[in-house]
């Protein structure tokens, strides 16, 4: 069912918790599964210098969320945006199909915090 990445960032997921005075924040959800997922940014010379997540959720989601945080940590914003739900997937060496919505969701809300940091960066 699960592969044993998805279990270890389940079990041990990284980067849990709210960056303190974030730059950017993507508040996301699925009320289908009722899965809530908040990721917060630090923005340091153009590139994610810290990142963390709140999610509630299943296991799925929760590892998505964990392997999300390690793969924008140190891009730059746009390499950070190119990152894709398959990619997560991947990443974690696969999601049951029925599962596949939690790596979307994960995915979102960093763009989502991206997004939020880009608008309040336009209006100063």
């Amino acid at each position: 069912m699960y592969t044993d990445k998805v279990m270890d960032h389940f079990r041990k997921p990284r980067n849990v918790g709210e960056v303190e005075n974030a730059d950017g924040v993507g508040e996301v959800g699925n009320p289908t599964c009722g899965d809530m997922m908040k990721i917060t940014i630090k923005v340091e010379g153009g590139r994610i210098a810290d990142i963390k997540f709140k999610t509630l959720g299943c296991g799925a989601a929760i590892a998505t969320s964990s392997i999300t945080t390690e793969l924008a940590m140190g891009k730059t914003l746009d390499e950070a945006l190119a990152i894709t739900r398959d990619q997560v997937a991947k990443e974690l060496g696969g999601l049951p199909a029925n599962k596949m919505h939690c790596s979307n969701l994960a995915a979102d809300g960093l763009h989502k915090a991206i997004e939020d940091y880009r608008s309040k960066k336009k209006g100063t």
